[in-house]
């Protein structure tokens, strides 16, 4: 889920402004509650989906101008929508993305994976925009390019993870293109065709990355220097893939010590 590729990168409260602490952390508490809700597995899916339910209603409330009585809700709105003005869209999106994931195990075709991201991702970008006062046209478009990309590079490294979960978010027709059959993600074998089907899909993440980085160099500030360091950190799990022929099955890519430095001189010295 969209709160999980957050691992791989600074989502830093040591770096962020101070004004900004609050709201974030408001935010993030709201996010990670929701996705919380929709991964309880042991739970029937008509409860978890009711409880996602539950914060759509509170997020009503405010919608129609009340005060919500839930705590999660009342703490978002008191740190982060009010003081900020913030569009409360973005959070019904996550919502939504949240409550297909309880029911929905698989992708057609990118587009449909795509529309997932752009409820599941792209609105953490957006609300982080506002937050900051960066609200032109230009800035989310490139914002949701890049938060897109970090969507699709987290589904690209957690192949296997996803599988034992019972989810496949490589798309089914590019499965077929490719020749890879879902019996293969499950015996874990990265043959040739595995690894042309996860280039593939790669090179689309990196293209999207790329075209929503000038982002990173606009934003000022500390803000500006933990982008830099989220479109490096994704750059470089691109590369680890590449480097391990995407042999996901052998070992998940992860960022260690080292190329934390590398990232943080290069984003230093832009």
């Amino acid at each position: 889920m969209s709160i999980g590729h957050y691992e791989n990168f600074p989502v830093g409260s040591l770096i962020l402004p101070r004004r900004l602490r609050k709201p974030v952390h408001a935010v993030y508490a709201f996010a990670r509650t929701a996705d919380d809700m929709a991964d309880e597995g042991d739970f029937p899916i008509e409860e978890r989906l009711e409880n996602l339910d539950v914060l759509r209603r509170e997020l009503d409330v405010l919608a129609s101008g009340g005060q919500s009585a839930h705590p999660l809700i009342a703490r978002l709105d008191a740190e982060a929508v009010a003081p900020f003005g913030l569009d409360l869209q973005p959070f019904y999106d996550l919502l939504s993305a949240f409550s297909q994931d309880v029911v929905k195990t698989r992708y057609g075709n990118f587009g449909e994976l795509v529309d997932y991201c752009r409820r599941s991702a792209n609105p953490v970008g957006r609300i982080m925009l506002a937050l900051y006062g960066k609200t032109d046209a230009v800035s989310v478009a490139q914002s949701d390019g890049i938060c897109t990309a970090l969507q699709l590079v987290n589904f690209w490294q957690d192949v296997a993870v996803d599988w034992r979960k019972g989810r496949v978010y490589i798309p089914q027709d590019d499965l077929l293109k490719f020749g890879v059959a879902e019996e293969q993600i499950a015996a874990g074998r990265a043959d040739a065709a595995f690894q042309r089907l996860m280039a593939f899909q790669c090179r689309r993440a990196f293209r999207m990355l790329r075209a929503g980085s000038p982002l990173a160099k606009e934003l000022k500030g500390r803000i500006g220097l933990e982008l830099r360091m989220i479109v490096l950190g994704a750059q470089m799990i691109l590369q680890k893939l590449d480097a391990c022929r995407y042999d996901v099955f052998a070992q998940r890519p992860l960022l260690d010590k080292k190329d934390w430095l590398i990232m943080l001189k290069r984003a230093v010295w832009r």
